[in-house]
């Protein structure tokens, strides 16, 4: 008996992992230039949009374990892109803030998007394409979070 569903050709889940990897090594010169890791520069997205939040509200929007990012904002605290304080209302929670090092860090990543978007439509992707795509890939993501099936 074949186990089609079984082959690795007809896996859902093995195309967009090799995507995410290769994407991912694909910011790396970009964001080597910036001293920063992908981690990293998610975090600095959040941020960017929305500066001076919580730990827990970055992990919401990134779907990491608070666990897993604490270890990266102390990094990132350390290098003097972020700073870390209790919130006023609630010394439970601890308030991410840009430094003024974080900031400016925006206008030199503002390029990287445009740098991998040309080299993704050298090939047969379009932008209409890409987008597509995106907006099929943030479907799946928020179907498998309303069913509880975060990554960690």
């Amino acid at each position: 008996m074949e186990y089609e569903q079984l082959k690795l050709s007809n896996q859902l889940c093995f195309p967009v992992y090799a995507a995410s990897r290769l994407i991912t090594r694909a910011y790396q010169p970009h964001l080597d230039k910036l001293g920063i890791t992908y981690p990293q520069y998610l975090v600095l997205l959040v941020l960017w949009e929305a500066d001076g939040i919580s730990v827990n509200d970055i992990s919401t929007k990134l779907i990491l374990n608070t666990n897993t990012l604490t270890p990266l904002l102390k990094r990132m605290e350390s290098m003097g892109i972020i700073t870390r304080a209790r919130s006023d209302s609630d010394e439970r929670k601890v308030v991410i803030s840009l430094t003024k090092k974080g900031q400016e860090m925006r206008i030199k990543a503002s390029v990287i998007p445009q740098k991998l978007l040309s080299g993704l439509q050298k090939g047969s992707l379009s932008v209409s394409k890409l987008t597509e795509l995106r907006d099929n890939l943030n479907e799946i993501v928020n179907f498998l979070k309303l069913k509880g099936l975060n990554p960690e």
